[in-house]
């Protein structure tokens, strides 16, 4: 007897496990630093930068079952990763903005070397796509095919994100952006 209509479109927009599970001990220990170097290039925080790994790395243990079998689980994870980035920082301006109506001054980000701390200070200023594209880009060399599958975006779309990041950094860091 055929499923009913509604059980075949139900199917449908399930994901479907691509591969049988990896072991996620191997998988947390290939992409934990490499999930650190993302989260602080997209919070500018190292120090909040290893929670938020922390915070990606068990989401994706607690959906092991399912994640382990994507065909590219750290694509799941970098998207993850990016997001809670992204939650943190928002959180944090809204902090920062409540100590200033406050009176107060909100705590400084963690001392760095200045040309570091410059560029991702300029980073931290691309809005969110544009970020995240730069990032994995430039900090973990990802390809613009690669990046549009962790992001699930169209090429066209990753390569006009990163092409307006260019353009804005070079803004933002003028002279020291064009060395």
């Amino acid at each position: 007897m055929p499923a009913p209509p509604d059980a075949e479109r139900d199917e449908e927009r399930l994901p479907i496990p691509a591969r049988p599970a990896v072991d996620f001990e191997d998988f947390y220990r290939r992409e934990f630093s490499r999930m650190v170097t993302l989260a602080v290039a997209v919070s500018g925080s190292r120090l909040a930068a290893e929670d938020i790994a922390q915070d990606a790395l068990l989401q994706a243990r607690l959906n092991w079952d399912t994640v382990g079998r994507y065909e590219k689980p750290g694509a799941w994870l970098r998207r993850v990763t990016i997001r809670t980035a992204s939650r943190r920082l928002r959180r944090a301006r809204v902090e920062a903005a409540a100590l200033l109506r406050l009176g107060s001054t909100p705590p400084p980000l963690p001392p760095g070397p200045d040309e570091v701390e410059t560029v991702l200070a300029a980073i931290r200023q691309l809005p969110k796509q544009q970020r995240a594209v730069i990032v994995l880009v430039y900090l973990e060399d990802r390809s613009v095919r690669e990046v549009a599958e962790i992001l699930d975006i169209a090429e066209g779309t990753a390569k006009a994100h990163l092409h307006k990041a260019r353009a804005r950094l070079a803004q933002l860091l003028g002279e020291e952006g064009r060395r």
